[in-house]
């Protein structure tokens, strides 16, 4: 009987659950699939691979951040398809700062759920309208649908994270509102199939990755704070700065 016990619990461990906000599309593919084994059984098997694979799309893994308040974690699973500074989106009121933007690229076969990078509080939420650009492109960041949190750290330090829709991608789920508190890793939203997120550095934060290594979301350092590897000054080291020098 113990063993019976522990092959379940092991066939359990492995089936990862699926997010409550894709559970009506996986009911619907299912009831399509099965209209269609009563019409054509070369149909019915399309329906069940695509019933499958909506499960898999909106899967939703537990994921297990570093400890610590000063790294920066991945928001989303993805390949990193582009490292550049630029100047922050007005949407996220960072004051126009120039700053290092990670991009994160999700195919239709990544984990879709947007994690926190950083434990602290959503300051603002923005909604922008847009196009639906391959996400892939550079402009997508400008010009697509987008949805734009700034989150801010027990010492100030402040971090703009967007959702971008993409291709094929057409509906930005957000779980968290303005003036909620959040911890690294914890989810903040999700969007509906290939898209793309993007996070703002702080100035004088560097990254940690590379463009075209793969992250995953809540677990994958893409920058440390408060340190002398080109990281981000606290704001209370950079007051006391400041009046030494006067």
């Amino acid at each position: 009987m113990q063993d019976k016990h522990s092959l379940v619990d092991t066939i359990r461990s492995m089936l990862v659950p699926i997010h409550k906000d894709g559970t009506k599309f996986v009911i619907g593919f299912a009831v399509v699939t099965i209209v269609l084994i009563t019409i054509s059984q070369f149909l019915g098997w399309l329906g069940i691979i695509a019933t499958v694979w909506c499960a898999y799309f909106f899967r939703d893994p537990e994921r297990f951040p570093p400890d610590g308040d000063d790294v920066v974690v991945a928001p989303a699973d993805g390949r990193i398809s582009a490292i550049e500074r630029v100047a922050a989106p007005r949407e996220l009121d960072l004051d126009g700062e120039t700053r290092v933007r990670i991009s994160i690229f999700l195919s239709v076969f990544d984990v879709h759920i947007n994690r926190a990078p950083v434990t602290g509080t959503i300051r603002k939420i923005e909604y922008v309208p847009g196009k639906f650009l391959n996400a892939d492109l550079d402009k997508a960041s400008e010009e697509n649908e987008r949805q734009c949190l700034t989150l801010e750290t027990g010492n100030g330090t402040r971090i703009g994270c967007v959702q971008i829709a993409g291709l094929v991608a057409r509906r930005i789920v957000t779980f968290v509102s303005q003036g909620d508190t959040v911890k690294a890793g914890d989810r903040f939203g999700l969007i509906r199939f290939g898209s793309r997120t993007d996070i703002y550095l702080p100035p004088g934060c560097d990254a940690l990755v590379k463009v075209g290594q793969t992250a995953v979301g809540g677990e994958t350092v893409l920058a440390e704070l408060g340190t002398a590897n080109g990281r981000a000054e606290k704001p209370a080291e950079a007051q006391a700065a400041r009046s030494k020098s006067a």
